[in-house]
């Protein structure tokens, strides 16, 4: 497995320019923001950062520099490590010197000079706006899409890696480009926690090396938008976030590429009467519509000309507590290169609905999953685990009495096969979550009668997710292996 931890703080003298008056009693720092460009470069090249200091009175624009690998000069001149042979995220910072409270952050990804055709590195990272909307547990990677067929494209970073959905949904604030629209197509798509709604539209997809043509993907629009979320949509979800996908701040990505069990979100949306899922939208008046396989929004992944089995997920382990990031890995095919081999990983088919059971305390509970979209361990509730959930406002998450506290469930394929005991600890969440850090193997909460086994389980694995109906070493797909 490929680990680089960015470990090195390099301070730098202050820069900038001083606009007078500096600690003045009349003038304060009110913020301080940061730029990078460009913000992916290669080990050993540079990239210019500058700082935007805004105040009030006579303040003080000058910033001191802080790179969390590689270094910055005064002038914010950042410069990459020389050497390296996985993906780095580095985080920029400037403080205020007259206000040290104040301060702007920027990163940078920084990619070997070369990289294996079917892997894409992966960050988890306080997200694409961490001084407003912080993530924590959320796998991101960078992908390009074009308008099918040419030559206009449009590179986007933090997209969301998901394997508990199909297909690329990009949130609509976001496309530069003019992706074009399946006729009057548009859809619902339901989480546990809200919902996502939007038009279906076509790009072509490059991941690394990989390239799909003509994919469909969603736009993801606000509920204000053209057309309106129905009330047949709306009124599906039971989770407390509602319309996620109608901000990048709301959906905590960019867009989210899901690389899950299944080749299509709706095989039940071929035969009617169809479900409330797909619409046939002509103007404001949206009514649910059959759509065929090739019309859905797809999981991109099988439409790769090679390595589209199914994929690999590699995080290196985090000490309890967490990290502030992690660079992992997203390897696609199973057992298609020397890279994805299934070596001794064990393999635990699916139903046809992606779930396999989870024994816990002796009791089985057959709607269990793996999902790296979902940011924790997700599992049972209080009365059944003993676990108090925390106090308001993270009273979705749990707080145990005694932290960690360690425990250990079962997991058991659709073909009756056991693995060995999976042994995982859940601490404080209010004392997790009111740390900088975003990478947390002990961060859950309950999701009653069932285990969601999410990003938090990932970590210090290899993680194979194999779609539907394609061949693999460990047969075909559904499955996931660890």
């Amino acid at each position: 497995m490929l680990l680089a931890v960015a470990s090195v703080i390099v301070m730098a003298a202050c820069g900038g320019s001083g606009s007078g008056g500096g600690g003045g009693s009349m003038s304060t720092i009110t913020s301080v923001a940061v730029t990078c460009s460009p913000s992916t470069i290669q080990y050993g090249q540079t990239s210019q950062c500058s700082a935007t200091v805004m105040g009030t009175g006579s303040f003080s624009s000058t910033v001191t520099w802080t790179a969390s690998a590689g270094s910055i000069s005064a002038s914010g001149l950042f410069t990459a490590p020389s050497g390296g042979n996985v993906s780095l995220l580095v985080i920029v910072t400037a403080t205020s010197t007259q206000d040290t409270t104040k301060s702007g952050m920027a990163n940078i990804t920084v990619n070997p000079v070369q990289q294996a055709n079917n892997v894409v590195p992966v960050v988890v990272d306080l997200g694409p706006d961490p001084q407003n909307a912080p993530t924590v547990d959320t796998p991101y990677v960078t992908i390009t899409i074009c308008v099918p067929g040419t030559n206009t494209c449009q590179t986007i970073d933090h997209v969301e890696v998901d394997t508990g959905s199909p297909g690329l949904r990009i949130v609509s604030s976001v496309l530069t480009i003019p992706l074009p629209k399946q006729n009057n197509l548009d859809e619902c798509l339901v989480f546990l926690d809200g919902y996502v709604w939007g038009p279906v539209a076509t790009a072509d997809i490059t991941v690394a090396g990989e390239k799909a043509s003509s994919v469909p993907v969603q736009i993801m629009i606000p509920s204000t938008g053209s057309p309106p979320v129905p009330s047949s949509c709306s009124s599906q979800s039971m989770g407390p976030n509602g319309n996620e996908g109608g901000s990048v701040d709301t959906f905590g990505a960019n867009a989210l590429i899901g690389v899950g069990l299944f080749q299509q979100d709706c095989p039940a949306c071929t035969t009617s009467p169809p479900p409330d899922a797909y619409y046939d939208c002509s103007g404001s008046s949206c009514n649910p519509t059959t759509v065929s396989l090739a019309q859905q929004v797809t999981n991109p992944v099988s439409l790769f000309a090679a390595d589209n089995n199914g994929v690999l997920i590699q995080l290196p382990a985090v000490p309890d507590g967490g990290s502030a990031t992690v660079n992992g890995s997203l390897i696609f095919g199973i057992g298609t290169q020397s890279n994805n081999a299934l070596g001794s990983a064990m393999v635990y088919p699916t139903d046809n609905v992606g779930n396999f059971t989870t024994t816990f305390n002796g009791t089985s509970y057959p709607a269990s999953f793996i999902d790296s979209g979902s940011n924790g361990l997700f599992f049972l509730d209080s009365k059944t685990t003993g676990i108090p959930a925390c106090a308001k406002p993270v009273n979705t998450w749990y707080c145990p009495s005694t932290s960690p506290d360690n425990l250990t469930a079962v997991n058991q394929g659709s073909n009756g096969q056991s693995g060995p005991p999976t042994n995982f600890s859940i601490e404080d969440a209010s004392n997790l979550l009111n740390t900088n850090n975003s990478a947390f193997s002990t961060l859950g909460g309950p999701n009653p009668g069932s285990f969601d086994w999410g990003l938090s389980f990932f970590f210090g694995k290899s993680v194979f997710t194999a779609i539907e109906n394609k061949s693999t070493p460990g047969g075909a797909g559904p499955y996931w292996a660890y």
